[in-house]
């Protein structure tokens, strides 16, 4: 007999994600304090922001291995007391040192919960529904950074940037309370054991999964070089209140959670997955021509920004969902995502930094241009190379 979809234990997963991604959207927008208090150049605060992502970017598909010898459940547990021991570190940090060795916990953390949670998600649902599951969880990353964001404005104000750490660990901790209410959901997921060394082997041996994660790369560089900077360059160059930085950042990563969405329902009618690449790559392309030069007014290139993140929004979710489709048995959906998300961290790792060092170096922020071009060139050719690889298998029923 079908198992039913239960959406409660899927939202709860995906607040996992939440909570998680949280702790990347508060470091942006409060660059501007931290950079006042510690004395960070342009270029340290961009290592600041690149240093939470260095175990995903290293070793993600390990800890996707982990995951699946640990068991999802328990492997979420551990990265949420990650979490809130590299939160807490951080809150008590007296020094740049300190901040960056809890940024450094705080990823081992994000990257545990980004392998387990969404194998959680997909035990919760039934198998016509586990692509549209993984979509839901695909909102994580834009609903934690686009909603800690919004929020940043008025904790900032009050209590610094501590009590924005104070908020996101408060949030860790509902997540926690709310994955254990729904355990029983969550029966189906892989509950450990052996190595499985065979099932792991056969996914990493495949390059389809290789070439999704290094689509994801090139797609977190146009993505994170908005985001990231932005809050920047509305304060220090065009002179904004952190509030109205705030909503318009907000804005911004939040439209990603409708590509997201737009993402899941491709996915629910079988369009190729190489094809949506290569489109919504160009899509990405051209939003960053017009962002990245001065021929057009700001309003402009704000709309542009929006258009970029809410379109490119489609690309994560196509790929996440395709665990799904890729993954052959439960244990192998930890390892897939641990790939994913190794992927998604390697452009983040590099990304800001390198924006970061280019825009320094030039003294003007088209010089990010070239470096976020040549990403969506590169994500165009791996579609190409998917459709040529894969056939049809993107439009193949759900098991």
């Amino acid at each position: 007999m079908q198992r039913e979809t239960h959406w409660p234990a899927i939202f709860a997963a995906t607040f996992c994600g939440v909570a998680a991604a949280m702790n990347i959207g508060k470091l942006p927008i409060a660059l501007p304090q931290l950079r006042a208090e510690f004395g960070l150049s342009l270029a340290a605060a961009g290592w600041l922001a690149s240093m939470f992502n260095t175990m995903a970017f290293t070793s993600g598909v390990f800890v996707g291995i982990i995951n699946g010898r640990l068991g999802a459940g328990r492997f979420c547990a551990v990265g949420l007391s990650l979490l809130i021991v590299g939160i807490a570190l951080g809150m008590l940090g007296t020094g740049a040192s300190m901040l960056l060795v809890s940024r450094v916990i705080e990823g081992a953390g994000f990257l545990a919960v980004g392998v387990s949670a969404p194998a959680l998600a997909s035990a919760a649902s039934s198998p016509r529904d586990r692509r549209m599951a993984l979509s839901v969880w695909s909102t994580y990353m834009p609903l934690g950074i686009g909603s800690i964001t919004l929020f940043a404005p008025f904790v900032l104000s009050a209590h610094g940037w501590r009590g924005l750490w104070a908020l996101s660990l408060l949030m860790v901790v509902a997540a926690a309370l709310a994955v254990h209410a729904n355990r029983r959901h969550y029966a189906h997921a892989p509950h450990g054991g052996g190595w499985r060394l065979r099932g792991i082997g056969e996914v990493l041996r495949r390059p389809v999964p290789w070439l999704l994660a290094f689509a994801f790369s090139c797609y977190t560089v146009p993505f994170f070089a908005i985001i990231v900077w932005l809050p920047t360059f509305l304060t220090e160059q065009r002179g904004l209140s952190l509030t109205a930085t705030a909503i318009l950042t907000a804005v911004v990563i939040l439209a990603n959670m409708l590509g997201n969405i737009l993402g899941g329902v491709l996915v629910q009618r079988h369009y190729r997955l190489g094809t949506l690449l290569i489109v919504f790559n160009i899509v990405m392309l051209a939003c960053s021509l017009g962002i990245f030069t001065d021929l057009l007014p700001d309003l402009a290139r704000y709309l542009l920004c929006i258009a970029l993140t809410l379109l490119g929004g489609v690309i994560p979710a196509c790929i996440l969902s395709s665990s799904s489709i890729l993954a052959k048995g439960p244990e192998q959906v930890g390892t897939l995502q641990g790939l994913y998300v190794q992927g998604s961290n390697l452009g983040q790792f590099f990304g800001p930094p390198i924006v970061a060092s280019l825009v320094s170096a030039a003294g003007h922020w088209n010089a990010a241009l070239p470096f976020i071009v040549a990403a969506t060139l590169v994500g165009m050719g791996i579609g190409a190379l998917l459709n040529r690889a894969t056939g049809n298998w993107e439009v193949a029923p759900a098991d």
